[in-house]
Parts: structure tokens; C-alpha cells; sequence
């Protein structure tokens, strides 16, 4: 009987997890699953956010779904702001502002590098002093626009560590022409040496090559590391001779980049690493 209850007891819960919200892929700083925004709307929000991230260093996102039933909001932002990660590793300085629109519910979810300068109660002050007002008069753009520079400008007062400084300042993923760049200097420097020397060694420079420029230029190790294995293995597989016999070329390598794809400007954001531990603010409207 016993055994038979704890069953029963898994499968409510397997199905009570399934029917919940499923948190959204992130790959912008703002997500509307309403249509709740128009593009301007969004394009305004974005430059305005990778501005604040270039300058400060911490990560702001917004994200606008119908609801988060079964779950109260306040659930809903604890999983929301454990898959994305808002903000830098160790700094933890990100915040999400979550808006439930058939719910007539939001939320500012605050990273734990942040709770000083927006505890709870100015998180609780922009909520119902900025955001709900003008969503109650069906200003929905216009109360996210408020909200977020009042969360940018109480930000800027706390003391954080400064944004990396590089070619792509504040982690920013490169333009298709930048990651070009990134990618065909690390394979000429890698042909010359693999001609001069040998596969490998030539592998292996482009690979360091590639790996270095990518940590400068975006700030993570992740794409960093991506980067300098897909040049390893460019100058180590590609084309059929070794040593001095020659280098790459375009058909050496099959084509393996094209300007349509990889990351680009448009696509590639995602959270730092930040940690939430439940502070913020909700409203209702």
C-alpha cells in the first residue's frame, strides 16, 4: 500500500510539473510572448539595455509571457531567474523585470549582487509607483520603459566592478563581419605555421589564437573555448596534406563558416552566470 501511494504521489507530481509554464529560451535581453510589444518597442528596450550592460556591466532582461498559472509569479521568477542567469558570475548584479499580462500580475526579480541598491522596498516603489500606474491605463511600452530606466538609474549608483573593456566591450556577441574576423585571422596565422611547420603546431595555433581573441572580444569563456576547438580542428582536419605541402584553402576546409550563421548581433545574448536568492518585488494591476 505503501509503495503504491508513493507512486501515485510521483505521478501527481510528474504531471503537476509537466503542465507548468515552461521557461523560454533566452537569447535577448527582451522576450514578448504576447506580442504585448511592437518591434520599435523591442529594438528601443534592447539598445537601451546593451547600453547600461556596455557601460555598467550588469545585465537587465525583461520578459512578457500570458501567464504563469498554476504558479504564482513569484514561483514562476525563482525558475525564470535559475535558467537564465542574469548578470555576471561572482557579481551576481542582474535583475529581470517579469510582466503576466492575462494575469494583471508582474514582478522585478533582483540578483544577489544587486539587493543593495534595489532592495525590496524601492523594488516595491517601482513596481507600484511606475509600472502599475501606466499599465492600468493600458501603457503597457510605456510602463516598461519607465520601470527599467528607474532599475538602470538606481544601479548606477551602486559601487560594481567595471565592465570587461575590449573590442567588444560588456561580453558583446560580434556582428557577422567581426565574427569573421575572429575566425579567418586565427586560420591564416594557423596555415602559415602548419606550412611552415606542421599540422598540429599549426593546429594549435589557431587554436590559442582563436581562443584568446574570443575571450578579449566577448568576454566569455564558453564561446572562447568553441571558438578555438572549431580553429584546432579547421587547421588539423582540413584540407589533405601536412607540413610544408600547403595550408587551407576555401575548399579545404568545406566551407565551415558563412556570414548567415554562427552567433550574430541579433541572436546570441544570454546571461552571465548571476545568482538570484528571491529578492525583488510583485504588483498587481
Amino acid at each position: 500500500m505503501i509503495a503504491r501511494a508513493l507512486a501515485l504521489a510521483l505521478l501527481v507530481a510528474a504531471g503537476a510539473a509537466s503542465a507548468l509554464v515552461p521557461v523560454p529560451r533566452l537569447s535577448a535581453r527582451v522576450t514578448d510572448l504576447t506580442g504585448t510589444l511592437t518591434a520599435s518597442d523591442r529594438a528601443a528596450l534592447e539598445a537601451r539595455l546593451a547600453a547600461f550592460e556596455r557601460e555598467k556591466g550588469s545585465q537587465i532582461s525583461v520578459l512578457i509571457v500570458p501567464t504563469t498559472e498554476p504558479e504564482t509569479i513569484e514561483q514562476f521568477g525563482i525558475r525564470v531567474a535559475d535558467a537564465w542567469k542574469i548578470g555576471r558570475e561572482g557579481v551576481d548584479d542582474g535583475a529581470i523585470l517579469i510582466v503576466a499580462k492575462n494575469d494583471r500580475t508582474l514582478r522585478i526579480e533582483v540578483g544577489y549582487g544587486l539587493e543593495g541598491a534595489v532592495p525590496d522596498a524601492i523594488a516595491n516603489r517601482i513596481v507600484e509607483e511606475t509600472i502599475v500606474p501606466r499599465f492600468k491605463d493600458g501603457d503597457f511600452a510605456g510602463g516598461i520603459e519607465s520601470g527599467v530606466d528607474q532599475l538602470i538609474r538606481v544601479i548606477q549608483g551602486e559601487p560594481l566592478p567595471p565592465p570587461r573593456r575590449g573590442i567588444g566591450s560588456g561580453g558583446r556577441v560580434p556582428t557577422d563581419g567581426g565574427l569573421l574576423l575572429l575566425i579567418l585571422a586565427p586560420l591564416a596565422v594557423g596555415s602559415l605555421v602548419r606550412a611552415t611547420l606542421n599540422r598540429f603546431v599549426g593546429a594549435t595555433a589557431a587554436g590559442a589564437l582563436a581562443g584568446g581573441l574570443g575571450w578579449w572580444i566577448m568576454g566569455a569563456a564558453s564561446a572562447a573555448l568553441g571558438l578555438g576547438v572549431f580553429c584546432f580542428l579547421l587547421i588539423l582536419l582540413g584540407g589533405a596534406g601536412g607540413g610544408r605541402r600547403g595550408g587551407w584553402s576555401s575548399g579545404g576546409w568545406g566551407g565551415g563558416y558563412s556570414g548567415g550563421g554562427g552567433w550574430s548581433g541579433g541572436g546570441g545574448w544570454s546571461g552571465g552566470g548571476g545568482g538570484f536568492g528571491g529578492g525583488g518585488a510583485s504588483g498587481r494591476w
